[in-house]
């Protein structure tokens, strides 16, 4: 089992920044990759991005690419996710989560770990 404890959340301006922190636990050497999802009441939980731990290789949904970005540190087993330019349509639960499905990990069913989550509150 991997654990998951997402941090950094919190309420910032439209137009601002906000760093989240994902501390990965346990059996880490099972996770080929780390990512983010988000929900926001009354949608779906989607994708946000992702890395994987050896090489790096990122991904990002294209609502986010150019604003977000996503690292690892693999010392401390922690990704982060940098976002810049925050608008109102960011606001949701972010999720962190591990897995280890072959392919390229932009799927909800690729990821079998998941943390609880942090709120994103943007305000405008």
């Amino acid at each position: 089992q991997v654990q998951l404890v997402e941090s950094g959340g919190g309420l910032v301006q439209a137009g601002g920044s906000l760093r989240l922190s994902c501390a990965a636990s346990g059996r880490t050497f099972s996770s080929r990759f780390m990512g983010w999802f988000r929900q926001a009441p009354g949608k779906e939980r989607e994708f946000v991005a992702s890395i994987t731990w050896r090489a790096g290789n990122t991904y990002y949904a294209d609502s986010v690419k150019g604003r977000f970005t996503i690292s690892r540190d693999n010392v401390r087993n922690t990704v982060f996710l940098q976002m810049n330019r925050l608008k109102a349509g960011d606001t949701a639960v972010y999720y962190c989560a591990a897995g280890s499905a072959i392919g390229v990990p932009t799927t909800e069913s690729a990821f079998g770990s998941w943390g609880r989550g942090t709120q994103v509150t943007v305000s405008s």
